[in-house]
C-alpha cells in the first residue's frame, strides 16, 4: 500500500437552501477547478464525477461568483403535478356527474311531489280537480258531496226530491214543489248522514224554497255559477236521487235556453192526480214527477187552475221523478241550474216509461237573485 492510497469516494452534499442566488436548486455546477459536482440525489454517482478532488472528497463550496447553473429538466415532480391535475378533473367530472344525478333526482322528486298535490288540488278557475278536469267523473267528484236526497211528508203522504247546499251551515235550495206543505223534512247527505230540516222560506213562482238543516256544520258547499254565460251544446252534469236513488249522475248537453216552463204552484196543484184529502192540493208524486205545461201542452197530468211560467234551460240530460231540486252543472263544477221538470211518459197502466231526454232547469242566476228574499221567509 503506498502512501497515495485512493481513499474511499465520498459524495458531496451541498448545503440546503437558501443556494447561491443564481444557482438553481438540485442543479449540477462546476468549481473553480474544473470539477463538475452533483448534488444528492442529481445524475453523477460515479468517482469521476461525484467529487475526486483532493481527499476525502469534500469540495468546498467555490468562492467567488456564483457560476453559471446549468437547468435541467425535472421530470418527477412535474408528472406528479399532471398526475395531480388529471385526478383534479376527474373527480372534478364525477363530481359534477354526480352533483348533476342529484340536482336531476331533487327535481324528479319535487316534480313528482308537486304532481301528486296538483293533482288533488282544484284546477285555477274551476272546482274539479286537476286529475279529472273537463270530466264527467271529475265533475261528479267534485259535487257530489253537496247533493242532498230530500224526503218530505205530509198528511197527504211523502215525496222525494233533492237539494244544493250552499252554506256550511246546512242551507240547501230545493224546488217549493219538493217541500210545499211538508209537516216533516228529512235530509240525507252524500256520505250517509240524515238530518231533520225545515223550510226557511219559499217562492212558488218560481218553484224555489230555501231549507236549513238542524245541527249541521261544516259541510261541503256547491259552488253558484252564471247561467248568463251557458251555451246551446255546453256540456252538462245532473246529480239527484231520482227513484230514492241517491247521488245518481247522468250527463248530457245544454239542448235550449230561456224555455218557458209553466208548472203549479202550491195553492192548486191540479186535481187529476189530487190527494189533497180536502186541503184541494196535489202532493208531489215521485213516481210520475211533478206535472208541468210547454208549448201549450201538458206533461205529466193537469197542473191546475193556479199555474206560473219561468224561463228554463232545456237539458238531455237524463231527469227522472226525484231529480226535482238537483243541480245541472257545468264542466268546472259550477252548478247553473236546478233541475225542476221532466218529461216521463206514462204507459196505459200508468207506470212510468223514464227520461226521454226533455228536462229543465231554473237558471241559477235566477236562485241567486231570490235568495235574500227566500231568506227573508219569501220570494220575490
Amino acid at each position: 500500500m503506498t502512501d497515495h492510497q485512493e481513499q474511499p469516494q465520498q459524495p458531496y452534499y451541498p448545503p440546503r437552501p437558501p443556494y447561491e442566488p443564481g444557482r438553481a436548486p438540485y442543479a449540477p455546477f462546476t468549481t473553480e477547478h474544473g470539477t463538475t459536482i452533483w448534488p444528492s440525489g442529481g445524475h453523477g454517482g460515479h468517482g469521476e464525477h461525484a467529487g475526486h478532488a483532493g481527499h476525502g472528497g469534500h469540495v468546498p463550496p467555490p468562492a467567488g461568483p456564483a457560476p453559471t447553473a446549468v437547468p435541467v429538466p425535472v421530470p418527477g415532480p412535474r408528472r406528479r403535478a399532471k398526475r395531480g391535475v388529471g385526478l383534479m378533473a376527474a373527480v372534478a367530472i364525477a363530481a359534477a356527474a354526480i352533483g348533476g344525478g342529484t340536482a336531476t333526482l331533487v327535481q324528479q322528486l319535487a316534480a313528482d311531489g308537486t304532481t301528486t298535490a296538483s293533482a288533488s288540488a282544484p284546477v285555477a278557475g274551476t272546482n274539479v280537480a286537476a286529475r279529472g278536469a273537463g270530466t264527467v267523473a271529475g265533475v261528479a267528484a267534485a259535487v257530489s258531496p253537496s247533493i242532498v236526497e230530500i224526503s218530505a211528508a205530509s198528511n197527504s203522504g211523502k215525496s222525494t226530491g233533492s237539494g244544493v247546499i250552499i252554506t256550511s251551515g246546512g242551507e240547501i235550495v230545493t224546488n217549493n214543489h219538493v217541500v210545499s206543505g211538508a209537516s216533516e223534512i228529512t235530509v240525507r247527505l252524500n256520505d250517509g248522514r240524515a238530518y231533520p230540516a225545515e223550510v226557511v222560506g219559499t217562492d212558488p213562482d218560481k218553484d224555489l224554497a230555501l231549507i236549513e238543516l238542524k245541527g249541521a256544520s261544516g259541510l261541503k258547499t256547491a259552488s253558484l255559477g252564471d247561467s248568463k254565460d251557458v251555451k246551446v251544446g255546453d256540456e252538462v252534469v245532473a246529480i239527484g236521487s231520482p227513484e230514492g236513488l241517491t247521488g245518481t249522475v247522468t250527463s248530457g248537453i245544454v239542448s235550449a235556453l230561456d224555455r218557458d216552463v209553466t208548472v203549479a204552484k202550491d195553492e192548486d196543484q191540479g186535481q187529476s192526480q189530487g190527494q189533497g184529502q180536502g186541503q184541494g192540493r196535489q202532493q208531489y208524486d215521485p213516481r210520475q214527477g211533478w206535472p208541468f205545461e210547454f208549448g201549450g201542452q201538458q206533461f205529466n197530468g193537469d197542473t191546475g187552475s193556479s199555474k206560473t211560467t219561468y224561463k228554463a234551460l232545456q237539458t238531455d240530460a237524463s231527469l227522472n221523478p226525484g231529480n226535482s231540486g238537483g243541480a245541472l252543472i257545468n264542466m268546472n263544477g259550477e252548478i247553473i241550474g236546478i233541475n225542476s221538470a221532466m218529461y216521463s211518459p206514462s204507459s196505459s197502466s200508468g207506470s212510468t216509461a223514464g227520461s226521454v231526454g226533455l228536462g229543465f232547469a231554473i237558471p241559477i242566476d235566477t236562485v241567486k237573485a231570490d235568495l235574500d228574499a227566500l231568506r227573508s221567509g219569501g220570494g220575490n
